[in-house]
């Protein structure tokens, strides 16, 4: 619990620096805390559009909260990045994520 207090005094500190709110969502997410997570990272997807992990984070916490279509929407994006940036573990675990919520 200690780290979560520390990234939750730093984003409150420096809310718009992306790495502690990156760090912050993270924490929540390992802790099965999606519903928490999710708005961290919305805003960490704000601050860089083509930052990849939050992105498939962000799909998996909408999965976890049976936000199905938004889960969709997002993992599609991370999926076009993935490609993009020629980043083929993380392609394969997004298609896998877009097989599942799909069937």
């Amino acid at each position: 619990m200690a780290q979560q207090d520390y990234f939750q005094n730093k984003v409150k500190e420096e809310p718009e620096n992306k790495l502690y709110r990156f760090s912050l969502a993270k924490i929540l997410f390992d802790q099965a805390l999606y519903v928490e997570a999710i708005p961290h990272l919305q805003k960490c997807v704000g601050f860089q559009a083509d930052w990849m992990l939050p992105r498939i984070l962000l799909g998996k916490a909408f999965i976890q909260t049976n936000q199905i279509s938004e889960a969709q929407s997002c993992l599609n994006i991370a999926l076009d990045l993935a490609i993009e940036q020629k980043h083929d573990d993380p392609k394969t675990e997004i298609t896998k994520l877009l097989e599942d919520i799909a069937s």
